[in-house]
Formats: structure tokens, C-alpha cells, sequence
């Protein structure tokens, strides 16, 4: 997979490449740890940004500082939601600019000339930088239940833990809902506004669109809906099971296809590796398919077997967000497109 770093591929590696979703592994916790219930505990008075302030995260540790951060880095997608909200963070790591120079799907709306740039691919970040930046706190996403946090080199995770505590955000089998509050709650103790219309309308537009995702889904229950992904040498089916999207769709009643769990054993549980030649091995009435800059998008397939699908003959191929940025703003999309492709689609499986 193209952007794999370590000599030996890894099951991290494969995936934040481009496999059928992105998880994780990686920055070890740093902080007081708590063993009590989790939940935000900020003592900050957010409106005035002033201190102290407490956050909880979602590995049970307690982040304790004399004042709201200031100087904040951040996964980008992670930048991207607190964007949202009101929080410029001052630097990034992760997938921020593509190779025209441009601003990456997972950077959404965030100005990347006004971000400090520490690592734009898998295995990248500049520790030299980071530290230069004296942060407050590194803020990342969780894609497993070890404590870890994604994008975090595994070779410098002690020198990046050593600068500053870090809070991690856990997308590890859940949906998408409880991600999407914790966001909430950790970009209200940082001083966001959460009262301001454009917060509140993001809400409300997104109970909007589940409430239409799942009437679309009530109204074509028989539409079989694949997630996958695509690289130059195989194509990767998701199973819904530990993805934030894909469980939460499917509990809004989207009938998914399912990999068995023994054939998910490469792809450590998350989707099933398939040769261009099998493309065809699950019926599929809708695709939806990876939109990260790692993966090859579906205009740019040109495998034989692909255009042969009956989805793709239909047009009926979606694009997908693996890595959702974890605002509401961000996440009315991905509902809207999906309901709006189960109302107009077909059966062709």
C-alpha cells in the first residue's frame, strides 16, 4: 500500500494506506491517569478562557493544566472538527495537503497556510517542529482499545509524549454519535462558542439527515449497500463491526454487506482483502467507496472486473469517509449522500 512507512508492513500501516478503513495505533497515554467514569471534566471557565482546565479522555486519562490550551496540535481531521467549532489549532499531522499542493478531504474547512505542517503522510512528524511549537496539548483520534493514539510515529512516540500531554478521542466500535459528542464536549472545554447558530444548525441538520437516512433505508431494506476501498493490487470490502460510520448507518436500518469474520482475519477484524479478479464475490446494489487521498478514487479504476459491477453500470457508486471529521457540520454530508442514494437507487444485485 502506498503510503506503508515500515520495511515490514503492519496492520497499521496497511490500514492508515488505505485497506477499507483507517485505525490505529501508536502515542502511549500521557497525564494523570483515572480509573473513574468517562466524561469531561473541565473546570475551566470556557467563555473567558481562563483557567484551570481538566479534560477526561476516552482512555480514562486525565489531562490536568493551569489554563486552556492555547497552542494546540492535532490529528487533522481532529483540526478540522475544533476548526468547526471555533478552535484554530497551531499545527497538524496527518494527511493535510495533496500532492497539487491543495487542502486533503480530511483537512475540511481549515486554512493549511495557517497550520504548521509536522507530517503530511503515514510515519511522519517532525518532532523538531513540534516542540518549537511549545504545545499546550496533542489532541488525536483512537482506532483501538490499547490506548493508543493515530498518526503518532511508533519510533518517536517518547519524544513526542515527553513535550506535552495528549488527549485521545476514541472511533474504536462505537458509532458515530458518541465520537461526535465527545468532540462536542472537548471543543466546548477549549472555549468554543456551542451556543452560536452555525453549531446549533449543524446539530439540528444532522438529526435531520439520520432521521431521513433511516426512512431511506426503511423504504429499500432489500438495497444491499458495500463499503470498500481500492489500491493498484486489491480491493477492500468493510464490514460494519468497529467503524463509527458504518455501525451507525447500519443501526439506522442500512442493509449492509457482511465479510464473515474469518475472512476479515487479514484485515485484523475491519474488511476483507479481495483480488481485482473476485471484485465480484458480494452482490452490491450501492458502493461506497473510500475517499482518502491514499486510496484510488473510483474514476481512476480502470480494472475490467470493476466496470463489469452492476452498481458502477447503474452509477450507483458513492463516495465514503472512512475518517470522518468528527463535526456535525462534517458529518450531515455523509448522511445526506447515502440516504439520497438508497431514495434514487435501483436493484441491479
Amino acid at each position: 500500500m502506498s503510503n506503508a512507512r515500515a520495511a515490514r508492513p503492519t496492520r497499521r500501516g496497511i490500514l492508515a494506506a488505505g485497506g477499507a478503513l483507517g485505525l490505529g495505533t501508536v502515542l502511549a497515554a500521557c497525564g494523570d491517569d483515572d480509573a473513574g467514569s468517562n466524561g469531561s471534566e473541565s473546570s475551566a471557565n470556557a467563555s473567558a478562557k481562563s483557567g484551570p482546565w481538566t479534560f477526561k479522555d476516552d482512555r480514562g486519562t486525565t489531562v490536568k493544566l493551569d489554563k486552556i490550551p492555547a497552542n494546540i496540535v492535532a490529528f487533522t481531521g481532529v483540526g478540522a472538527a475544533l476548526y468547526d467549532y471555533g478552535i484554530q489549532v497551531k499545527g497538524v499531522f496527518g494527511p493535510t495537503k495533496t500532492t497539487a499542493g491543495k487542502a486533503d478531504v480530511q483537512a475540511g474547512d481549515m486554512d493549511i497556510t495557517k497550520v504548521e505542517i509536522l507530517g503530511n503522510v503515514w510515519d511522519e512528524f517532525n518532532v523538531e517542529k513540534y516542540a518549537a511549537l511549545a504545545p499546550d496539548v496533542l489532541i488525536s483520534t483512537m482506532f483501538d482499545n490499547a490506548g493508543t493514539l493515530w498518526y503518532v510515529p511508533e519510533a518517536s512516540k517518547d519524544k513526542i509524549a515527553g513535550l506535552a500531554p495528549s488527549v485521545a478521542v476514541s472511533v474504536y466500535d462505537r458509532q458515530l454519535t458518541a465520537p461526535l459528542e465527545r468532540m462536542w464536549e472537548l471543543a466546548e472545554s477549549l472555549g468554543a462558542d456551542m451556543t452560536a447558530a452555525a453549531v446549533t444548525d449543524a446539530k439540528k441538520k444532522f438529526e435531520d439527515a439520520a432521521a431521513r437516512l433511516r426512512a431511506a433505508a426503511k423504504a429499500k431494506p432489500d438495497i444491499k449497500v458495500m463499503a470498500g476501498s481500492a489500491s493498484d493490487a486489491l480491493f477492500y470490502v468493510s464490514g460494519t463491526n468497529l467503524s463509527v460510520d458504518l455501525e451507525y448507518f447500519k443501526a439506522l436500518g442500512v442493509n449492509f454487506v457482511e465479510p464473515p469474520e474469518s475472512a476479515k482475519k487479514q484485515g485484523g477484524g475491519w474488511y476483507e482483502s479481495l483480488s481485482w479478479e473476485n471484485v465480484d464475490k458480494y452482490p452490491a446494489d450501492i458502493i461506497m467507496m473510500d475517499d482518502r487521498s491514499s486510496t484510488i478514487q473510483p474514476s481512476a479504476i480502470t480494472k475490467a472486473t470493476w466496470k463489469k459491477l452492476p452498481a458502477v453500470k447503474a452509477g450507483q457508486v458513492i463516495a465514503r469517509s472512512p475518517e470522518p471529521i468528527l463535526s456535525y457540520d462534517k458529518c450531515v454530508p455523509l448522511l445526506e449522500n447515502l440516504a439520497e442514494a438508497l431514495e434514487k437507487a435501483k436493484k441491479v444485485s
